[in-house]
């Protein structure tokens, strides 16, 4: 007893009784004050970069979007995101934005991609401050300190708050928590270097803290432009959170002079470093009476403790397993007397060691007031673990039993003071005597009842708590086991797939791709096994703690090391077989398109060469024709390099000679049909021209024979006739000038005739592509775009050749009825015919195009807005998921009420939107033939809309009821208390 009345271990235990019970409220404060500021801080930034806020950060960055969208406006370049919505997607996401923070020097401790998605709340704060820290404070002050050769940006900010406030007598900044909560060090730091913004006395004349606080951050916002990031009721408490007020004055150094100096520096060097706050000094043994924790992420294979050394992140298949052990550096004398009193401690051991009574509190009536508390206090917490539901045989129910219970031996942890405060006031009461024998005897009953009665709780909850534990155990090494046999079948299964070669076929390797859908199938049902395993929860006693971390570690290891070469593997295959896949697709559809063309190109060159025409405008028409196929062949050659190009790489990429084999021989197949086609066509343009020059002779023969008969018609005027002959070499040049006119007419009409068919036919092709009778809800259309643009910026040029063409047609036509050559003129009038009737066809159909392009990009923005209400939606649903049920306790309930009001107060301004949706939906229908999904989609989403909107509604009407009752109860217990309280009188 005299060992108890030390005055250190009074001190200490003061203290520990003040700051215990109220350090877990405490942290939750910080936690929810933190949630607000960074939420601000991050919303900012999507302010400047044109995208919309964040409503929840603990929900809105769980898939890793939001995430890498923050990250896109800090790094400054577009990152790449996955759009669905599974937990692969999501762990692909998060891991990408942590690779891009650890590219860029952010320093990541033990946080995973897993906890992210998970929703982990103190790793997602982590994560973010890891980030401001980056880019909000190292970034602005890098320049400062690289000046001054300083290397802490938290000691640089304070020097420069100390110097900048020294002429303000009641100002005095020692650190970044408790010196900034009367609100005066921002005004004063604001006022000493904008001193024309406001007048101090003003600030001198303000009472209250909050008033001065909303002060400087109103100036700070108005004249300065910096965020409203904190709220004054976050800052007017005893220990702001130092993180958040870090923040603000990092953006004041931003905009303000940054002058700092070295006596500066050394002054704040010098401060007195005097023992840690008691806040502080008691968050860190709170957190230290719990067990040393060990992260070990399976996907890579390692242990994780704190370490700034980046490893490598795989993108899918995540997982992060967390042992909880006691370290021997972790036996705190606090945490050992604790754990001694509830596993065994006596009366004597409880009364030992509490702080004395208070003057006077060794009155009968004080007593039986404490005794009073102690015994509805025990009476509740016995009803609490005769409330506690039967151990489950689900491990993941049975680790929330676990720690649920946990909970509860923390609550008895705390509440055995309050016992031993009884005992040793029964005590006091006893050995001064004053009691009657009655009254004593009375006392010594209640202390033995109190006594037994804690000894049976404490007994009760401790072989709780050991069942629990051998229970969840049992079910972990069995999870574990599962795990180990799953990774033994895999990795032969996959050393199979790796050992089968690639084809010979397109249609093998679609079944190999099938086959790997499995084998992801398979590892996406295991992830529900290993998101299991990812708090490992093992409680190891002091003589085997060390030997049982060991094992854990080595054992958890391996499992990463063959879980990490599965993931990887399976990655890297599947990246592969798309590769390989894509790449054999396309070969397959080019190698088709250009045997069909091939084919149609021998037959018509065929059907030339079997026509056996002899008029002499069809033997030129034929000659047309072969022209425009050697042009059109000249056009192709390209696509025949195309071919051999694409065969190489797939060739390459499948490393299967088989398929090497196959391919190279339809590439000569190829060749060999080429080369002759290039010979008949040759051959047969020589035949036919040779016929046209034959045909031409024998006409120009018969003409000069009729004029020698003519000659002797008369004889009378043969000398006249002969004299005529004489002179008759001059007409044959006209006529010469006539063919030549008319052969130049001829050759541009079947140049601008030939080019624009083939312009004509190259954009049918693009534009009538089975993509455009699709209507798609996601994906991107702007490839199509740019190919229809492309059409549509050299239509101009080709109407001019039409207009040139229709010009040479008509010039041809007038020069033929001139010299009677009517059949050679319907050839030229019908071609120039169905060359403006394509392109009619072909204008309109463009114009479709453009209209249904237009179209389609209101869908996909219909879909996009559909698609962020839609999560938004999902995000309110999944918080409500993961609500505890009312609490019983007034506090606690009232902060469960709050933050549902919050939450519906964020769903109902989702409503704007919503209507916008529906404005674009109807928009949308009043097109003709308008898609089918539209209806069902948007039934769906109202749907989904009002089911969540109702539960959120019923859950606040639940915890305003449960409020209700518990102020009802309050009073009636004040009514009750009063009442006694008389009648005792």
């Amino acid at each position: 007893m005299a060992e108890a009345g030390r005055p250190e271990d009074q001190c200490d235990e003061a203290v520990e009784d003040e700051f215990g019970e109220i350090i877990k409220c405490r942290s939750d404060e910080r936690e929810d004050v933190q949630k607000k500021t960074f939420s601000k801080w991050i919303n900012s930034q999507f302010t400047k970069a044109g995208k919309p806020p964040i409503q929840d950060l603990f929900t809105d960055l769980c898939d890793g979007r939001r995430l890498l969208e923050l990250l896109e406006g800090l790094a400054g370049h577009e990152l790449v995101k996955e759009r669905g919505f599974t937990r692969v997607h999501s762990l692909n996401n998060v891991n990408r934005a942590l690779q891009i923070l650890q590219k860029n020097n952010v320093e990541l401790v033990n946080i995973g991609g897993a906890d992210i998605v998970d929703g982990n709340h103190k790793l997602i704060l982590g994560l973010i401050w890891s980030i401001i820290l980056h880019w909000q404070v190292k970034d602005v002050m890098k320049d400062v300190m690289a000046g001054l050769q300083q290397t802490n940006s938290e000691k640089i900010l304070l020097s420069w708050v100390r110097q900048s406030t020294k002429d303000y007598p009641h100002v005095n900044v020692v650190n970044f928590s408790s010196s900034w909560s009367d609100g005066l060090a921002f005004n004063a730091l604001i006022h000493s270097h904008r001193p024309e913004l406001f007048d101090w006395s003003i600030v001198e004349k303000q009472k209250s803290a909050m008033e001065r606080l909303d002060h400087a951050f109103s100036k700070a916002e108005q004249t300065l432009g910096i965020d409203r990031l904190l709220d004054a009721e976050d800052v007017a408490v005893l220990h702001p959170d130092k993180k958040s007020v870090i923040m603000y004055i990092t953006s004041l150094f931003q905009v303000l002079p940054q002058g700092v100096t070295m006596e500066a520096i050394q002054e704040v060097e010098t401060l007195p470093r005097t023992v840690v706050k008691q806040e502080e000094h008691f968050t860190i043994q709170t957190q230290q009476r719990y067990s040393q924790q060990i992260t070990v992420s399976v996907s890579q294979g390692r242990v994780r403790t704190p370490s700034t050394s980046p490893k490598p992140h795989y993108k899918s298949y995540a997982y992060s397993q967390a042992a909880y052990v006691k370290s021997p550096e972790q036996k705190r004398r606090r945490f050992t007397e604790q754990t001694q009193l509830l596993r065994g401690g006596s009366q004597d051991d409880l009364e030992r060691g509490l702080s004395p009574l208070a003057p006077g509190a060794t009155q009968l009536e004080d007593y039986q007031r404490i005794l009073e508390e102690v015994l509805t206090w025990l009476l509740s917490a016995e009803d609490g673990l005769q409330a506690q539901p039967p151990i489950s045989s689900h491990v993941e129910e049975v680790k929330e039993q676990f720690h649920t219970h946990e909970g509860y031996m923390v609550e008895l942890t705390s509440h055995q003071g309050s016992v031993g405060r009884v005992l040793r006031a029964g005590s006091a009461l006893l050995g001064e005597g004053h009691l009657t024998e009655e009254e004593e005897k009375e006392v010594r009953e209640q202390m033995n009842l109190l006594n037994s009665r804690w000894e049976h709780l404490r007994v009760a909850s401790m072989e709780k708590q050991s069942r629990l534990h051998e229970v969840l155990m049992d079910l972990q090494h069995r999870q574990l086991k599962q795990l180990t046999d799953w990774l033994e079948l895999t990795e032969g299964r996959i050393k199979r797939m790796g050992a089968q070669p690639m084809g010979p076929d397109l249609e093998d390797v679609k079944h190999q791709v099938e086959e790997h859908k499995l084998l992801q199938e398979d590892l996406e049902l295991e992830q529900v096994r290993v998101n299991s395993l990812t708090h490992m929860v093992v409680v190891v006693d002091e003589n085997s703690g060390d030997s049982a971390t060991a094992a854990l570690e080595e054992k958890l290891q391996h499992l990463g090391d063959r879980w990490a070469a599965i993931c990887k593997w399976t990655e890297e295959h599947w990246v592969l077989l798309q590769e390989i896949l894509l790449q054999w697709q396309h070969f397959t559809e080019e190698q088709c398109s250009f045997d069909s063309w091939l084919t149609q190109k021998e037959k018509l060159v065929l059907s030339i060469q079997s026509s056996g025409i002899k008029e002499q405008s069809d033997m030129v028409a034929n000659l047309r024709r072969l022209a425009t196929v050697k042009g059109d062949l000249e056009m192709k050659r390209p696509t025949m390099d195309k071919l051999c190009s694409l065969c190489q790489d797939l060739v390459s990429s499948v490393k299967n000679k088989e398929v090497a084999h196959k391919l190279e021989a339809r590439l000569e197949s190829f060749a060999q049909r080429w080369d002759k086609l290039v010979q008949s066509l040759d051959r047969s343009s020589s035949q036919i021209s040779l016929a046209v020059t034959t045909v031409q002779t024998a006409q120009t023969k018969l003409t000069h024979s009729v004029t020698a008969s003519v000659s002797k018609v008369t004889t009378r005027e043969k000398v006249v006739v002969k004299n005529t002959k004489a002179a008759l070499p001059s007409p044959p040049p006209q006529k010469k000038r006539q063919i030549v006119v008319e052969s130049e007419l001829r050759k541009r009409f079947d140049m601008d005739f030939t080019e624009l068919h083939s312009f004509i036919t190259r954009s049918k092709a693009i534009l009538q592509s089975p993509e455009f009778s699709m209507s798609r809800k996601e994906g991107s259309v702007q490839e199509l775009h740019d190919k229809v643009l492309a059409i549509e910026r050299e239509r101009p040029e080709k109407l001019r050749k039409l207009q040139e063409a229709t010009r040479s047609a008509q010039a041809l036509l007038d020069q033929l009825a001139s010299e009677g050559g009517s059949r050679r003129a319907d050839d030229i009038q019908k071609a120039a015919e169905e060359l403006n009737t394509r392109w009619d066809g072909f204008c309109a159909l463009l114009a479709e195009r453009l209209e249904w392009l237009a179209y389609q990009s209101k869908i996909l923005a219909f879909y996009n807005l559909w698609q962020q209400l839609e999560q938004a939606v999902v995000n309110s649903e999944n918080w409500l998921k993961v609500q505890q049920p009312p609490a019983s306790e007034p506090e606690p309930l009232k902060h469960q009420l709050e933050r549902c009001r919050e939450e519906i107060a964020r769903f109902s301004s989702l409503e704007p939107q919503v209507n916008l949706l529906k404005e674009k939906l109807k928009a949308l229908r009043e097109k003709e033939n308008a898609p089918v999904f539209f209806d069902a989609d948007i039934t769906d989403f109202t749907q989904h809309h009002q089911q969540v909107l109702d539960e959120l509604q019923a859950r606040e009407r639940q915890l305003v009821l449960g409020e209700n009752m518990e102020q009802n109860t309050n009073t009636m217990q004040a009514c009750t208390y009063t009442q006694e309280h008389r009648e005792g009188s």
